[in-house]
């Protein structure tokens, strides 16, 4: 993982040498991404700056990746983790001028087919800048889910930029935005091209479909090992929740021997370290030290006080670059990990991030109405994971230098659990009563390969599993820093999404001092929520609208722990049966 910038004009008499010194200066923006090498390729129609994070091929590897007749100039943050696969089928006349994984990508473009064939063959996590010199064209592309952030714009004489942060443009291009994921972009003709293409998108491509536990375990494993392709120590983050828990068990049985080496010499680093964040006492501290125990790995975890989360506040808004309010609260522990995971020498890590979207596993899911409705939002989810979940864990964690890697959202993986009629996903009554508990389907995958008591947690986002003291604390604070009379203001000041408690209001006002401009504020999703739903769920459930917050504590009645803590009185907020550990 790195990060990119770079500038193309394709004008007669285009002359961009003269922008070299502007370009280093907007890259220095986001060399937090890539500490451990610059490069640069100028010309006078393109520029490309990389700021590299050497986490494969770390001796070598260093960008911009040119061919070797000059001709094919390159710059990608990511990691392509089936480039072996992908080289072996290829022609024998691409001379590799480096051992980076990446260089994939320059040998499938010399081939000479659209990139939109051999983009949907890359599995990894991508945002690239490719530029031919003598065809004087660019190919820009992001990859499927957007897990890697890219933004793009053009400057006051028209030349395109593109970014890995929007904070290296933001200065530059009043049009800024998020270049949308699964899409490649040609400077030739000037069209977006959609690339990532599946059936499973729509109910009806699914009915009847359904995946044993052992294909999706498997699966589920494969996705694992792939993302351990690292040539520096590396760890997991372990919540203690379901998803965090089995990447760590998955990791934990491949992490003794090398990848890169098809798992044929002792790992260079053997020991699995884990790590998880919490207020003093929260529920994942303690989950996360249970799940670790079982799984024999090195854990480290972390306390931070609701003042420490407070003071970093305003950096972790300059660097997830949104004030959307579920996002914010996450990033700030997330943030405050990265830190301490840096601290030790970690350059990468394994999270669960994508599981709830796929599977349902948000507690509003519970009010599905039904397996359309359940699946449609699933796919709703997925589309929007870029602008939420994905910009989270990457640039909370890139924050500090480390990468986080999202085996849930492998390519291979989704078109496995995605393929599934959702009726095998939902929370469904039995006859007695009870609830068939969220993601039944994939714990029941993984029976008895982790303590119960993890295995069949229910869900606790984020956010709230650091300590409900957390959120609590927040809205304290934003609520003695926004008096009644700016709230009521709100939409004068911030027409475009104007937000609705004083909480969204203080990060609106962080937000709007590091990204001033309309531009910039759309870049944010906006809408009302309940515990992460996108805006169309909240007409699952009448007292959705009148409820609306992203913590999953929202939902009336579902929410065990929150109701044990007292978080909400269980007759008046509507009880519902609660979900059983069984399948």
């Amino acid at each position: 993982m790195c990060s990119i910038l770079a500038a193309f004009d394709r004008r007669p008499g285009a002359d961009l040498l003269p922008l070299r010194p502007l370009a280093l200066s907007l890259s220095a923006r986001q060399r937090h991404r890539g500490p451990d090498w610059s490069g640069v390729h100028a010309s006078r129609r393109a520029l490309l700056v990389h700021e590299r994070l050497a986490i494969v091929d770390p001796a070598g590897g260093a960008q911009p990746i040119r061919s070797a007749d000059g001709t094919l100039v390159l710059a990608v943050n990511g990691e392509i983790y089936n480039h072996r696969e992908l080289e072996q089928a290829l022609p024998g006349d691409y001379v590799f001028q480096s051992g980076s994984d990446c260089e994939v990508i320059n040998t499938l473009y010399a081939q000479g087919a659209d990139p939109g064939a051999w983009l949907d063959r890359l599995n990894g996590i991508f945002a690239f800048a490719l530029w031919d010199e003598a065809r004087g064209r660019a190919v820009i592309a992001r990859d499927p889910i957007g897990v890697c952030p890219l933004y793009w714009g053009h400057d006051g004489d028209g030349r395109l930029w593109v970014a890995s942060e929007m904070k290296a443009l933001v200065r530059v291009c009043d049009d800024v935005e998020q270049f949308p994921p699964g899409h490649w972009y040609d400077s030739e003709t000037g069209q977006l091209h959609r690339y990532y293409c599946r059936s499973w998108r729509e109910y009806d491509a699914t009915l009847g479909i359904g995946v044993s536990p052992r294909e999706l375990r498997e699966a589920f494993e494969r996705a694992v090992h792939r993302q351990l392709m690292s040539d520096v120590p590396y760890g997991v983050l372990l919540s203690g929740g379901l998803d965090s828990s089995l990447v760590a068990a998955c990791a934990a049985r491949f992490a003794r021997k090398r990848i890169e080496d098809d798992d044929g010499s002792e790992a260079w680093w053997p020991r699995l370290h884990s790590f998880a964040i919490g207020l003093a006492g929260s529920p994942d501290l303690a989950a996360a030290q249970v799940a670790a125990d079982a799984l024999g790995t090195v854990h480290h975890g972390f306390t931070y006080t609701i003042e420490e989360g407070i003071d970093a506040l305003p950096d972790v808004i300059r660097h997830v670059e949104s004030f959307d309010v579920t996002t914010v609260r996450a990033s700030t522990p997330m943030f405050l990990l990265a830190r301490r995971i840096k601290a030790m020498g970690v350059k990468m890590v394994l999270s669960g991030e994508g599981s709830d979207e796929i599977f349902g596993g948000y507690l509003y899911f519970h009010k599905a109405p039904d397996a359309r409705a359940f699946h449609e939002e699933t796919v709703r989810k997925l589309d929007a994971l870029h602008q939420y979940d994905c910009l989270r864990a990457n640039k909370s964690m890139m924050a500090w230098g480390v990468e986080a890697r999202v085996p849930f959202l492998d390519v291979e993986f989704l078109d496995v659990a995605m393929r599934m009629d959702a009726r095998h996903k939902m929370v469904a009554t039995r006859a007695d009563g009870t609830l068939r508990i969220e993601k039944a389907v994939l714990r029941e995958a993984f029976a008895g390969e982790l303590p119960d008591e993890i295995l069949w947690r229910q869900k606790e986002q984020f956010s709230d599993g650091v300590g409900y003291g957390w959120i609590d604390g927040l809205r304290a604070h934003a609520e003695a820093q926004v008096g009644d009379a700016e709230l009521a203001a709100a939409a004068e000041r911030f027409p475009i999404h104007p937000p609705r408690t004083k909480e969204a209001y203080w990060y609106r006002s962080v937000f709007e001092d590091a990204f001033p401009g309309d531009a910039c504020a759309r870049t944010v999703p906006g809408g009302k929520s309940i515990a992460c739903s996108s805006p169309a769920a909240i007409a699952w459930d009448a007292a959705f609208a009148n409820a609306a917050d992203p913590s999953g504590r929202a939902v009336a009645g579902v929410h065990h722990a929150a109701l044990q803590a007292g978080a909400c009185d269980e007759d008046a907020c509507g009880a519902q049966p609660r979900p059983t550990a069984s399948g």
